[in-house]
């Protein structure tokens, strides 16, 4: 039975390739990343700032600034957590949320570099502490207060100093909560979460909205209207690369080329794997991530349901297959041997 010693060493390498070898060296390359479950408590930012004082001092850096930092951290997260034991008035939270709809109106105007989301759906995408550390201070609350010298200077800076106390702030997560978490399909959780910076080719979404089904006038053979939408979508993505830094990459192909756990830990807090990006916390909860990636399934990768439905079968045709050419091996030869 040389065939079958030969297929048993085979399978050996390359399960221990697989499971041993492969895992080993991404480990090397890539550092592990705990998560935290999509709780944001302050834990993941207060670790990092942690994580950098100790990275200081090894190398004899001043760590006075960073010090300060921790502080600034702890405090925020202390105060988050104790308007979330405050018992919110959605009544009054109605009253409050009407300073946010001069921007969350669901206009499609750029503001300071991105399009401010509708909210029409936050109280089923977004965490609680979320919504009221993003209320609170917006860059600390998307743990993007390093690319800022004063936190006011945010581009949602300005809601610090119109709903300024716990209550009110209370009051506002209460409504959001109540009045904003209705039933959100898994397209409309990825644009709201992440189309106004991200670009899905394969689902026709662009930073400007989908791509609109437009004719090319018969006599010029020009297509007017989808010329000014491209230019439309190139106006936004400057203005977006000019706030992040640079144009946020496609996700057409995302859920394909990274791990479910690199897509969960760098969603819930893209700092902890990519340390100094300017893409901030979304604050989505578990089931708002999960939303999302069914999309990015959907779009990137449609064919994954029948690849699995396929593979039992595949897998049992080999196996009898096997059998039935083992059988055949021994008929042929069971004179020779």
């Amino acid at each position: 039975m040389k065939e079958l010693k030969i297929l048993a060493i085979v399978v050996f390498f390359t399960l221990v390739t697989y499971w041993g070898v492969e895992p080993f060296a991404h480990s090397k390359m890539h550092k592990h990343v705990e998560g935290h479950n999509f709780v944001y408590d302050g834990t993941a930012d207060i670790e990092e700032v942690k994580a950098k004082i100790e990275a200081a001092k090894e190398e004899k850096h001043p760590t006075a600034a960073l010090e300060k930092k921790l502080t600034e951290k702890k405090a925020f997260w202390a105060d988050v957590k104790k308007i979330a034991a405050i018992k919110g008035d959605p009544k009054a939270g109605e009253a409050v949320f009407g300073i946010c709809l001069g921007c969350h109106n669901g206009s499609g105007v750029n503001m300071g570099g991105v399009v401010p989301p509708s909210l029409d759906h936050a109280g089923a995408l977004y965490d609680k502490n979320y919504l009221i550390a993003l209320i609170k201070d917006p860059a600390m609350g998307s743990n993007v207060d390093h690319k800022y010298a004063d936190t006011m200077s945010h581009p949602m800076g300005a809601i610090k100093t119109m709903v300024t106390t716990p209550q009110q702030i209370a009051d506002v997560v209460a409504y959001l909560l109540k009045n904003k978490a209705g039933e959100i399909t898994p397209k409309e959780a990825f644009v709201d979460a992440c189309g106004r910076c991200h670009a899905n080719r394969y689902a026709k979404w662009t930073q400007a909205g989908f791509v609109p089904k437009t004719k090319s006038n018969i006599k010029t053979g020009q297509d007017i209207d989808l010329l000014k939408f491209k230019q439309k979508v190139a106006t936004e993505q400057e203005a977006v690369s000019n706030y992040m830094g640079k144009l946020p990459p496609d996700l057409s192909i995302i859920i394909r080329a990274r791990s479910e756990h690199f897509l969960s830990t760098f969603v819930e807090n893209p700092q902890s794997d990519l340390p100094g990006t300017a893409m901030p916390r979304t604050g989505l909860t578990k089931e708002g991530f999960e939303k999302v990636t069914e999309y990015l399934g959907e779009t990137g990768d449609p064919s994954a349901k029948a690849r699995a439905e396929l593979g039992p079968k595949v897998i049992i045709f080999f196996i009898i297959f096997t059998i039935l050419a083992v059988l055949w091996k021994k008929s042929v030869w069971k004179e020779l041997h």
